[in-house]
């Protein structure tokens, strides 16, 4: 799977939107997109939940113990 960066880009390109219009849809600022897209790593993850729900998607803490056993 892509990292989050390239999905939200990919995901906001075959909608055809810009940044700004996709902020605006999501409910969030300009600069969260960016963020987002840039790969900036201290992100709020209330905001880039907000801006994977129009996508269907959420981010979850993962427990380490469940990623050691796979």
């Amino acid at each position: 799977m892509n990292n989050l960066s390239e999905f939200l880009k990919q995901k906001r390109k075959e909608n055809q939107l810009t940044q700004e219009e996709f902020a605006e849809r999501a409910g969030v600022a300009l600069t969260v997109v960016r963020k987002i897209e840039q790969g900036k790593e201290n992100l709020n993850m209330e905001k880039v939940n907000q801006v994977l729900k129009m996508f269907g998607h959420v981010l979850a803490p993962v427990d380490q113990n469940d990623i050691s056993q796979t």
